[in-house]
C-alpha cells in the first residue's frame, strides 16, 4: 500500500519516486508494464498491452523487496501428486520442504507414522541443494484393502548439528481413502471441504483476480499468485452446476516448531554396567560397588565364562569367597530386578527359590522392594547370599550384603536414562547407604550429582573421584561391573606371556 514501509508478508518496500507512476495506475497495471519492458531474453512469452504508461528502464528499476523479515519465513510442506483413485491403491506423493530459514541445517530428517505405510513408519531426509532450496522426496504408501475414510500420517522433522537435535517440527497429513464407487468429483469436493474450502492468495507483489458466477451453486477454488506472476480466472457459468476436477491433489501443510529440551554433553564412557573399586577400603566400606542400569537386571550364580546373569553372586564363608560349594546352589538365573508400575520390584525365577523377609513369595510373582527388606538366596539353604535394601530412591535402589561378604561388595540398581532432579527429593536410606554418593544414569552412562550444588560429573576412568562428594579415598572407576574377572580370565589363558600377565 502507498506510504507503507513493509508489505503484509513483512518484506521491506523500496520507496519509488512519485512521478514514476501515474496516480491512476493500479498494482495490476504496474506489473503488466514491468513485464512488457523486460528484455526479450528474460521474458518467455511477449505480453501485449494497450496501457499508456511511462517506460521503465533498467537504470530506473528499483528492487521490489529487500531481505525478508524473520517473521516472513513460514516452514511448510508442499504435498502434490496425490491421486485418491490410484490403481491398486498404491500412492507416490511428492513432498517439498519450503519456507525454511537460509541459515538452517543442510540436512533435515523426516519421520512418518501411519497405518497406510508399510511397517507402520518410514524415515527420509531432506537435503539442501546448491541453489539453496531442498531436494523433494517421494513418499510411497498404499490404501489397498483399507476401509474408506480419512487416515492420518504423523510427520516429525528435526535438524541435527554436532550430533544433537537443534530444531524440531511436527504436522499431520490427512489422506482420504474414498469409497470404491465414489466419483472423482465427489472425492475432490470432500478433499476441498476438509483442506481448502475457498482460498485466494496474492503475495510478492502479485495479483490474483477471480470473477465467478456459478449460478448460486457450490464453488471451491484455490488460487495462488506468487513471484511477480498474475493469476486470472474468469468463470462465467450458465445457471446450473459446474465441476472442475483434476487427476491429482496438492496442498500446503504448515509445520509447527516445538521446543527441544537442552541436551547434556555426551558421556565419555557410555555403558549399562560399571564398578567403583576401592583399593584401600576403610572400616565399613566395600571394596567393590557394582553399578547396573538396565530395564531388567538378572541376579544369578557366578560363572567365569558365559554367565547367564548380570549380577554374579558368590558365597562368602569363613575362609573368604567360595566360588564353588554353596555357590553352586544358586541358579544361573535366580532373580530379576526391574522397574515396575509401583516402583522397583524383584521376581523369583529360580529352581531353589528365595526368601523375602523370611517368606517365599512364589515363583514368577513380582514383589515391590521396600526399605530394609531382607532378601535371601536361596530358600532351601540359608546363608548363601543375603541382601538388604538400604535405599529406595526415585530413580533406583541400593542394596548391601549383610552376610559374610558385607565388606566385599554393594550394588546400585538404577533406572536407565532417568535423572533424580535437583533439588533432590527426600528418600528413605539406611545409614550404610546415606554415606554413599548420589549416582544416576543418563545419556548412556553413569553420573555423579552433588546434592548441595547440583553439579553433575560424568564417571569415567579419567575422573578424579576423590574430589567428588561422598566418594571415599583410593576409589577408581572401572567400565566393567566385575573388573577382577577380566584379570582372572587373562591369567588363565595359556597364550599370554609373563609380561602380559604382569600387565594384567
Amino acid at each position: 500500500m502507498p506510504g507503507e514501509d513493509q508489505c503484509a508478508s513483512g518484506h521491506a518496500q523500496a520507496g519509488a519516486p512519485a512521478a514514476a507512476t501515474p496516480a491512476v495506475a493500479s498494482s495490476y497495471d504496474l506489473i503488466t508494464a514491468m513485464r512488457r519492458e523486460r528484455p526479450a531474453a528474460a521474458r518467455p512469452v511477449p505480453v501485449a498491452s494497450s496501457l499508456a504508461l511511462p517506460s521503465v528502464t533498467t537504470a530506473d528499476a528499483q528492487p521490489m523487496y529487500a531481505q525478508p523479515h524473520p517473521s516472513a519465513y513460514r516452514p511448510h510442506l508442499h504435498i502434490s501428486g496425490f491421486d485418491p483413485r490410484a490403481a491398486g491403491g498404491r500412492q507416490a506423493i511428492k513432498v517439498e520442504l519450503r519456507g525454511m530459514r537460509p541459515d538452517s541445517a543442510p540436512l533435515v530428517t523426516m519421520q512418518l507414522q501411519s497405518a497406510l505405510i508399510a511397517q507402520g513408519g518410514a524415515r527420509h531426509s531432506f537435503v539442501r541443494t546448491l541453489r539453496g532450496d531442498w531436494r523433494p522426496l517421494f513418499i510411497e504408501f498404499s490404501s489397498r484393502d483399507m476401509e474408506h475414510g480419512q487416515y492420518r500420517i504423523e510427520v516429525e522433522l528435526y535438524s541435527q548439528q554436532e550430533g544433537r537435535i537443534r530444531h524440531k517440527w511436527v504436522c499431520t497429513l490427512v489422506i482420504l481413502v474414498p469409497r470404491p464407487d465414489a466419483t472423482l468429483t465427489e472425492i475432490h469436493q470432500t478433499f476441498l471441504s476438509t483442506h481448502k474450502n475457498v482460498r485466494v492468495m496474492a503475495d510478492d507483489a502479485s495479483i490474483a483476480r477471480v470473477d465467478a458466477q456459478a449460478g448460486g451453486g457450490r464453488l471451491d477454488i484455490d488460487i495462488h499468485a506468487r513471484n511477480a506472476s498474475i493469476a486470472n480466472l474468469n468463470l462465467d457459468a450458465r445457471p446450473g452446476k459446474v465441476d472442475l476436477g483434476f487427476s491429482t491433489i496438492a496442498w500446503d501443510e504448515d509445520l509447527i516448531e516445538i521446543d527441544v529440551p537442552a541436551q547434556a554433553e555426551p558421556h565419555p564412557h557410555p555403558g549399562s554396567c560399571a564398578c567403583l573399586v576401592n583399593a584401600a577400603p576403610e572400616a565399613g566400606a566395600q571394596r567393590q560397588v557394582r553399578l547396573f542400569a538396565m530395564a531388567e537386571c538378572v541376579l544369578g550364580r557366578f560363572e567365569l565364562y558365559d554367565p547367564e546373569a548380570d549380577v554374579l553372586l558368590t558365597h562368602f564363608g569363613d575362609d573368604g569367597q567360595d566360588r564353588d560349594g554353596l555357590t553352586r546352589r544358586l541358579s544361573g538365573r535366580h532373580a530379576v530386578i526391574r522397574r515396575g508400575t509401583l516402583g522397583f520390584e524383584i521376581e523369583d525365577v529360580s529352581r531353589y527359590g528365595l526368601l523375602i523377609d523370611g517368606v517365599w513369595p512364589g515363583k514368577n510373582k513380582p514383589v515391590p522392594l521396600r526399605l530394609g527388606m531382607r532378601i535371601e538366596l536361596s530358600a532351601s539353604i540359608k546363608g548363601i547370599v543375603v541382601l538388604s535394601v538400604t535405599a529406595v530412591m526415585p530413580h533406583g535402589v541400593i542394596m548391601h550384603r549383610i552376610d559374610q561378604g558385607e565388606h566385599a561388595e554393594a550394588f546400585y540398581f538404577l533406572e536407565p536414562g532417568r535423572h533424580p532432579g535437583f533439588p533432590v527429593a527426600a528418600f528413605g536410606a539406611m545409614p550404610a547407604a546415606a554415606v554413599m554418593p548420589l549416582l544416576f544414569h543418563q545419556n548412556g552412562g553413569f553420573w555423579h550429582l552433588d546434592p548441595v550444588s547440583g553439579k553433575e560429573t560424568a564417571l569415567s576412568t579419567a575422573a578424579q573421584l576423590e574430589k567428588l562428594s561422598q566418594f571415599p579415598r583410593h576409589t577408581r572407576f572401572a567400565t566393567e561391573s566385575y573388573p577382577e574377572c577380566w584379570i582372572v580370565r587373562t591369567a588363565l589363558k595359556p597364550t599370554h606371556s609373563i609380561v602380559d600377565m604382569q600387565t594384567a
